[in-house]
C-alpha cells in the first residue's frame, strides 16, 4: 500500500458499526478485521482513514446483508492533522465498498466528500467520489 501525506490518527475500532458511502447496496456495516494490522496483546486494533478493512453487511439490500466484503475508509469523525497544519474531521464514519483488494469500486457513485488521502493511495475509488476534501 502507498503511504499517505497526513499523520492518521485511528479513530475507529474493530466491531465498529459505520455507514457505508457508495451506492452498493449496504447501509450499515461492521467491521470485522483491519489488512495489515498489527496489534499487541490484550489491546483492540484501530483503523484510520484510507485504511483497507473486511466488513460485514448489517442493513442493506436482501443480496448483500449477513455477507462480507473489502471496504476502504474514506470518511472519519476523529481530528487528524495534514503535512501542512490543517485539522480534518467529517460528521460520520463512513466506508467505500471494493470488489477486491486492489480497490475497484463495487459501487458506482460515492455520497458526499471523501478524504484526499483516499485519492492517493486508492484512485479507483476516487474516480467515483462526488467531492474530494
Amino acid at each position: 500500500m502507498k503511504g499517505v501525506s497526513a499523520r492518521i490518527v485511528k479513530g475507529i475500532n474493530i466491531s465498529s458499526l459505520v455507514n457505508v458511502a457508495d451506492n452498493s447496496g449496504a447501509k450499515l456495516v461492521k467491521i470485522v478485521s483491519i489488512k495489515g494490522g498489527k496489534g499487541r496483546k490484550g489491546r483492540q486494533l484501530a483503523c484510520g482513514i484510507a485504511n483497507l478493512v473486511k466488513v460485514s453487511v448489517r442493513i442493506g439490500t436482501p443480496e448483500t446483508r449477513k455477507q462480507t466484503f473489502w471496504a476502504v475508509i474514506v470518511r472519519q469523525r476523529k481530528e487528524y492533522k495534514r503535512k501542512n497544519g490543517e485539522r480534518i474531521c467529517f460528521a460520520d464514519n463512513a466506508v467505500a465498498l471494493v470488489k477486491d483488494k486492489e480497490g475497484n469500486p463495487k459501487g458506482t457513485q460515492i455520497k458526499g466528500p471523501i478524504a484526499r488521502e483516499v485519492s492517493e493511495r486508492w484512485p479507483f475509488v476516487a474516480r467515483i467520489a462526488s467531492t474530494i476534501v
